[in-house]
């Protein structure tokens, strides 16, 4: 993507992603959200919004204009089609949003936090490394019905709908296994932590 050592993050809902990049980023280094991105193009104002109202009418839309994202989750899960008009809407705009955040970076490489990078089947290609965020998917299941208050049928629906996690795992060139508690994370980034920085440095001495 650049002439920066780049790193794609992922890893299924429930896994502990957001918080893998927030240690992260703790450490100096810049973090590019794509999935914040996205929210912040269908947010009131956004600049998707035109566009997604336009496709999907103003039913899509809550009370204080933003997109209505639990209505847009159930019209794409019922019908496919709808997937692919919302992201053709937003994944043009997020990629430019993405440029533009990496064109700015100042850390001593650069994260893209992409919840759907291995489904993209464009970002292994953009970015040095790929790490992914691993446990087990009763794990993964727990925790987001604790988060999200959510019946589990819907969340096996939402994991259902993601990459299998061994195709996930698959395509990692580094993994975080995040099953057990949080304080168990610290002295994993720190060794990937070092490791990026020497990547990094040998990436610019060669350029």
């Amino acid at each position: 993507m650049s002439g920066r050592f780049t790193v794609g993050l992922t890893g299924g809902i429930g896994s502990g992603k957001s918080v893998v990049a927030r240690l992260f980023a703790e450490r100096g280094v810049t973090v590019v959200d794509t999935d914040q991105i996205a929210r912040s193009l269908t947010a009131p104002g956004g600049a998707a919004m035109p566009a997604v109202i336009a496709e999907f009418g103003a039913e899509m839309t809550d009370s204080q204009g933003a997109m209505d994202r639990a209505k847009m989750r159930e019209l794409v899960f019922r019908e496919p089609d709808a997937k692919r008009r919302l992201e053709a809407i937003l994944h043009p705009r997020i990629r430019d949003a993405v440029a533009a955040a990496a064109a700015i970076a100042t850390g001593p490489y650069t994260i893209f936090d992409v919840p759907l990078l291995v489904e993209s089947g464009t970002w292994k290609d953009r970015v040095d490394r790929v790490l992914v965020v691993d446990c087990p998917e009763e794990v993964q299941l727990s925790r987001v019905m604790a988060r999200n208050g959510l019946p589990e049928e819907q969340v096996r629906a939402i994991m259902a709908a993601q990459v299998a996690r061994p195709i996930r795992l698959a395509a990692a060139d580094d993994i975080i296994e995040n099953g057990g508690k949080i304080e168990d994370l610290p002295p994993k980034i720190d060794r990937l932590h070092q490791l990026y920085l020497d990547f990094s440095e040998r990436k610019i001495t060669i350029r």
